[in-house]
């Protein structure tokens, strides 16, 4: 498996407190990414994808031992994904993805702070890294956020140089007043974007894509990002790739229209070709 890709893929629910509401859908976008995302790898596909998926109601030490595992098998990538809601330490400085059974009095001490995992990430065996996010925040959480960076929030942590992000965090009101809010593996989420967006391809596009090259077809399918860093109505932080990296994505859209022209068995011939051509990508 060495030369691979490393998928940690997390969906915590976070349990029956009305509190934590906005993680109810988080465990059927986990397993959107990780029923998607192997097959998409373009240098590697399923064959040499390595998937761990962690359970929606483990607790946080299983879910960064799943991550630090991962992290330690010597590879080209490791991509983690983190579904769920997101809270913050009482100073509004540290983030934590909520776990199960927490209450509003626990629910970091509780949770899968992010730190943890951006440090396994960056002592990890891998060439490279990315953070998939697909999370809601509540207010006091969000507050935090948007204060910025530097001892006064948690911003910093979404602008972590040696672990580049890609998603959304968008905010979440309990109770009714959260009803219409977009959740995390829902209609309008990343992780349902995502999995859209390369199920279908990008037209135009080549056959192989970086993720800030799907970023446009991902965030036209997002609900309420503005752009990068942003909080627009109702709500949302667009968290975008940076550009460069060697992972590549296969743009379906693409083999589509390259097989379009072709009789059937031109197109057999074309299938059989592709499921037996070389797995380095063009730019390796």
């Amino acid at each position: 498996m060495a030369g691979g890709v490393d998928l940690v893929v997390i969906g915590a629910d976070g349990g029956p407190d009305r509190g934590f509401g906005g993680s109810a859908l988080a465990a059927g976008g986990a397993r959107l990414l990780a029923e998607v995302l192997p097959g998409m790898c373009f240098d590697t596909g399923s064959a040499g994808c390595r998937v761990t998926t962690v359970e929606p109601g483990a607790d946080a030490n299983a879910m960064l031992t799943a991550v630090r595992e991962a992290a330690q098998h010597p590879g080209r990538w490791l991509v983690v994904c983190l579904v769920g809601q997101l809270t913050a330490d009482p100073r509004g400085r540290r983030l934590a993805l909520v776990t199960g059974g927490s209450t509003a009095d626990n629910a970091y001490r509780r949770g899968l702070a992010w730190d943890w995992v951006v440090s396994a990430m960056v002592h990890g065996d891998q060439e490279e890294a990315l953070l998939l996010v697909d999370a809601v925040a509540d207010r006091d959480t969000w507050a935090a956020i948007e204060r910025g960076g530097g001892e006064e929030g948690a911003g910093e942590l979404l602008s972590y140089s040696r672990v580049p992000l890609w998603g959304r965090i968008g905010r979440y009101a309990p109770g009714r007043r959260g009803r219409d809010a977009v959740l995390p593996g829902g209609e309008g989420s990343f992780s349902h974007a995502l999995t859209t967006v390369l199920r279908q391809g990008v037209p135009g596009a080549p056959a192989a894509v970086a993720p800030l090259d799907l970023q446009p077809a991902v965030a036209a399918l997002l609900d309420g990002g503005d752009g990068p860093g942003s909080s627009g109505a109702p709500g949302a932080r667009l968290l975008v790739p940076p550009q460069g990296g060697r992972l590549l994505m296969r743009n379906r859209a693409a083999v589509r229209g390259a097989l379009a022209g072709l009789s059937l068995s031109e197109e057999l011939l074309a299938v059989l070709w592709r499921e037996n051509a070389p797995t380095e990508p063009p730019s390796a």
